[in-house]
């Protein structure tokens, strides 16, 4: 079976149980509580943004999309590809759990639209999520790597297209910190017949996108 793979992917005490408490029991350690949204949103800027792109074509993770509007070009829908829906970042050599986790970002919420251009399909696919900071970690900055594809499903899976998207998030001293990326480049052909039927939009971590590039080879002195 083809695959596009997509692998699963910092410190303070009493402020790391408040924004671990909003991340529900992704972390262990502190209660649970809602994934996205509330007044605990330290970058409310994100959500509006996210709105004022997609307005209604969004659904939080699990939620049917919105069917099309009259005249709409249809979409296929987006799923989480299995073993992509979070990222964790632990401390070097070590694993990404308990006193060891630096951060660990989620997916909480997507939308998409498409648009016909000629004799194939532009997508625009939006993906909000939050990053929580862990025990072991208190980075500034973090860069969130993302894969986004357009498989034809079936027995065998085909993928049509896909891309890595990177985009870097700042952390705040909550420990708690919402990121929108918005994929605006993504097209692929018209399916032929009523193949479209069964395409769909995989989303999810790739943490494979962040291998260092290769250190240039220092030429040797004559």
């Amino acid at each position: 079976m083809m695959r596009n793979r997509l692998m699963m992917g910092a410190g303070r005490t009493g402020p790391l149980c408040t924004a671990l408490a909003v991340a529900g029991a992704l972390l262990s350690g502190c209660g649970g509580g809602s994934m996205f949204g509330g007044s605990s949103d330290p970058s409310p800027s994100v959500g509006d943004r996210f709105g004022q792109l997609f307005g209604s074509k969004s659904q939080a993770v699990g939620e049917k999309p919105p069917d099309p509007a009259i005249n709409e070009l249809a979409c296929p829908p987006v799923n989480i590809r299995a073993g992509a829906s979070t990222f964790a970042v632990g401390l070097p050599g070590k694993p990404a759990t308990g006193s060891d986790l630096r951060y660990q970002a989620t997916i909480t919420r997507t939308a998409r639209d498409c648009t016909r251009v000629g004799d194939q399909i532009n997508a625009r696919i939006g993906i909000q999520g939050r990053v929580i900071t862990g025990p072991a970690g208190n980075p500034p900055t973090v860069e969130v790597p993302l894969r986004v594809a357009v498989v034809q499903g079936g027995v065998t899976e085909k993928t049509i297209a896909t891309k890595v998207y990177r985009t870097t998030v700042e952390l705040s001293d909550a420990g708690n910190v919402a990121f929108s990326l918005v994929a605006e480049d993504l097209a692929y052909p018209i399916p032929p017949g009523n193949t479209g039927d069964s395409y769909i939009f995989y989303i999810g971590f790739d943490p494979q996108a962040l291998t260092p590039e290769p250190k240039p080879v220092k030429r040797k002195k004559k």
